[in-house]
């Protein structure tokens, strides 16, 4: 089972399940992909909702290659998800909301309230 807290989603692709997870590598590769500056660029990008099937593309492998997997975009490109083109939104929002969400603050009882993530539908 996944874990949220590390970053982590599971996703079924070709009918098979897999585990994801944006690394640091895995982020910095997506920076250069984009030609994005930093992490807050990157973010930006996303935050107005708008994705092409590319990025799609580009994200899930990323995610795949950071939980281990040896696959290539273009192997991504060749892969199904259940429910077609809403299926790899579905993947690549959970993927982003697990990556950059914001977590709630110590044992303290304080910062416990989740605040927005930088991508739309994230907490």
């Amino acid at each position: 089972m996944a874990n949220r807290h590390r970053g982590e989603i599971d996703a079924v692709l070709d009918g098979k399940p897999y585990r994801l997870c944006l690394t640091l590598g895995a982020l910095a590769n997506l920076e250069a992909a984009f030609g994005d500056e930093d992490m807050l660029a990157l973010a930006t990008r996303f935050e107005k909702g708008r994705i092409s099937a590319r990025d799609c593309q580009r994200i899930i492998g990323a995610g795949l290659r950071g939980a281990g997997f040896d696959v290539s975009d273009q192997a991504v490109a060749a892969m199904r998800a259940e429910g077609g083109a809403a299926g790899y939104v579905d993947i690549v929002a959970r993927l982003l909301s697990a990556t950059f969400a914001a977590k709630g603050g110590g044992s303290d009882g304080e910062g416990d309230a989740e605040e927005p993530g930088p991508f739309p539908g994230t907490r």
